[in-house]
């Protein structure tokens, strides 16, 4: 039997042979490719440093978690400190994604070789491997191109990146800049889209999770259809963290059971559009245009759950209204007096529906207030000294000097003879009396009474912007023929909730730039506008239930139970606009419902339409906050005439008009104002009406 073959060094086995050759065509290449390698250029490391990311300006609700916009539409990014970050965030991405971080030099040889391996076999440059600083090279100084050129510059730049920065620093930037799917980058921007908190809150399960989705961010996307293979990943991201001993058995086991869940995918979403847009437009008032890209954390006033209650609450009634009344739109405002923060905003039933414009946003618009103004008048002659239950006269009463005193049905100019709705006439009546039943000749006679200029001072110093000249106005500025925004008049009632102090509308709680920095934050900034006494009154005034009657049953829309609440509505004379503003100590909520395009509802007034709508959000408020009662109201002076305490009969038991028992300037001084222009013109109809009703001594 022949014995095999041996081979020496000197004569090869012929496979052993062809290895060699084949070993020194790779080390050749390999030769002359690092060669080529090397005097390819390769990115400025500078450049690194000096990068200025485009960051994402984001809008918060008040409890700074759930986002309500993101103003960058490109990139959703939040770029904060490492300390900012949970050690759980930090500790599941190093257990997945590069083990031995803290240990290489930014280049992991068993990496390499793998990587090397799988690039050569599948000849598709896939770059497996990388190390954690290698992803940050990657991600900020090189192209998306796949080659060796670019796999070795990417060792090159990695291993200088290690030498310039702390490996902290490193894992910072990549923590910042790593893409989690779609639009959104860094665990700050993800951790709030995903789980409504910051990266510093998340639990155990929650970083896990954020640590799994960077490998294959589309295909671990949470939202799409490969969630039981994102929950195989975090899986084993726990696992790796408790083999490394990052957590404990206790820790693991727990993090395992935990029920994490997702918000809603918010791409593209966004919450109270309205708000976030009037928001929006502050900031690049302040900021300049480029605010979008600029990285701020917009913390503002918006309560969540109100804002909730309220788009459900308008959507709801809007759509019965337009049935019911011909109103296809409302909006709705929701203000803490106290500090004039907007709690809720809403413009229009619907921010996405073009057939009612529901961009628009109808609390902002100029409208017509309707007999919602009539406060103001009111509290005017309030101050003036004039009181609660001073007696004044509901009857048809021509007010145009220009036209007769007896021609008091006559409303065409130069004559103004207002009436209700219902052309009704209801005698003599007290100041609460005419205001909770929003009665329109004895609102006129108050005007007069207080005077046009101090009612437009005292509007404007409660916030009301929209009045201007007072001589542009007449009479009919008491039954709202003017302009104002929901917003305006919603908070301006605020001072009468709090006790006569105006506090300036805000939407911001505070806002910081993209390094943390605090560039703004909310103070209070109180003004006193009105007598504390005044305000009282006021309130007492809309919170009186009884004076309403018969205008409303004793249950109706502006009443709560157990509740000190005040309110009035206003409906414009030609039915264009419906109003309902209220309000407790601690909530002013105004509502209004119309048509964008000012084309009339039906012929209803604002206690049908619109005040089930602000009764249905006030239910809601309420049982969020404490109950709360107004101020208690001023008594009447001492000495005051009898008119200021509801008599309206002289000592003979004639019935008189309030001119004729007091100075008009100044009531609490007695006098009269006989010499009056509107005296006779006042005192007609109550003599018609005492010849009609002989031996009436009611008072």
């Amino acid at each position: 039997m022949p014995r095999p073959k041996r081979h020496s060094l000197h004569n090869p086995h012929p496979i052993t042979r062809r290895l060699y050759v084949f070993a020194g065509i790779v080390l050749c290449v390999m030769a002359a490719t690092i060669l080529w390698i090397a005097l390819t250029p390769t990115p400025d490391l500078d450049s690194f440093g000096a990068r200025r990311v485009s960051q994402s300006t984001k809008i918060f609700d008040r409890t700074g978690k759930t986002v309500l916009y993101d103003l960058n539409p490109d990139v959703h990014r939040t770029s904060i400190p490492l300390s900012s970050i949970s050690p759980f965030i930090q500790k599941a991405t190093i257990s997945i994604e590069d083990a031995d971080f803290y240990n290489h030099g930014g280049v992991s040889i068993t990496g390499i070789i793998r990587s090397v391996y799988k690039d050569i076999f599948s000849a598709s440059f896939a770059q497996g491997g990388s190390t954690i600083t290698q992803q940050v090279v990657k991600n900020t100084l090189l192209t998306g191109e796949k080659s060796i050129v670019r796999k070795v510059q990417e060792w090159i730049l990695a291993s200088k990146l290690e030498q310039r920065y702390s490996k902290d620093q490193i894992l910072e930037f990549y923590l910042n800049d790593t893409s989690y799917g779609g639009t959104l980058y860094g665990v700050e921007a993800t951790s709030r889209a995903f789980f409504g908190k910051s990266a510093s809150d998340v639990s155990i399960a929650e970083a896990a999770y954020l640590a799994a989705i960077p490998q294959a961010p589309t295909y671990y996307s949470p939202y799409g259809n490969n969630r039981k293979s994102l929950d195989n990943r975090q899986k084993m991201v726990l696992s790796r963290m408790h083999e490394l001993g990052y957590i404990s058995d206790t820790q693991y086991e727990e993090s395992k059971k935990e029920t994490v869940t997702f918000g809603q995918r918010s791409s593209g979403s966004i919450i109270a559009p309205h708000f976030v847009f009037y928001i929006e437009q502050q900031l690049e008032e302040k900021y300049g245009p480029s605010v979008a890209t600029m990285g701020l954390s917009v913390i503002t006033t918006l309560d969540a759950d109100l804002q909730h209650a309220a788009e459900t609450t308008v959507a709801q009634y809007a759509a019965e209204n337009t049935k019911k009344f011909n109103a296809s739109n409302a909006a709705l405002v929701a203000i803490d007096p106290k500090t004039g923060q907007i709690l809720a905003m809403v413009g229009s039933r619907n921010y996405f529906d073009p057939e009612i414009d529901g961009n628009y946003n109808a609390s902002l618009a100029s409208r017509q207030p309707g007999s919602s103004f009539k406060p103001f008048v009111y509290a005017a002659a309030l101050a003036k000294g004039y009181t609660p239950e001073t007696a004044i006269f509901d009857l048809p009463t021509q007010f145009s000097t220009a036209c007769s005193a007896s021609d008091n049905y006559n409303s065409n100019p130069p004559c103004y003879a207002p009436s209700d709705y219902d052309n009704k006439f209801r005698g003599p009546m007290t100041f609460t009396t005419a205001l909770a039943q929003s009665i329109n000749v004895p609102a006129v006679k108050v005007m007069y009474l207080a005077g046009i200029k101090n009612v437009i001072d005292l509007a404007t110093r409660m916030g009301i912007t929209t009045l201007g000249d007072p001589n542009h106005y007449g009479l009919s500025l008491a039954l709202g023929a003017a302009e104002v925004h929901l917003l305006e008049l919603t908070n301006a009632y605020g001072a009468f909730a709090n006790n006569g102090t105006l506090n300036p509308i805000t939407g911001f709680l505070e806002v910081k730039d993209a390094e943390g920095k605090t560039l703004e934050k909310f103070e209070e900034k109180p003004q006193l506008v009105l007598d504390p006494g005044v305000a009282h009154d006021i309130s007492s005034m809309l919170s009186n239930n009884e004076a309403r009657f018969p205008e409303y049953p004793p249950e109706n829309p502006l009443h709560f139970a157990g509740y000190d609440v005040a309110a009035k509505t206003g409906t414009t004379n030609d039915y264009k606009d419906a109003w309902t503003v209220g309000y407790t100590p601690n909530l002013v909520v105004g509502v209004w419902a119309g048509n964008n395009d000012a084309s009339p509802m039906v012929k209803e007034i604002a206690g049908y339409i619109v005040a089930p709508m602000w009764h249905a959000f006030m239910e809601q408020a309420l049982a969020k906050l404490p109950k709360e009662f107004f101020g208690e109201p001023r008594g009447i002076p001492d000495g005051a005439p009898g008119i200021l305490r509801g008599i309206y009969l002289d000592g003979s038991g004639v019935s008189h008009e309030i001119l004729h028992f007091v100075n008009k300037s100044d009531p609490l001084s007695g006098g009269a104002s006989w010499g009056d222009p509107q005296y006779s013109y006042w005192e007609y109809p109550v003599q018609q009406w005492m010849g009609a009703n002989p031996g009436y001594t009611g008072q």
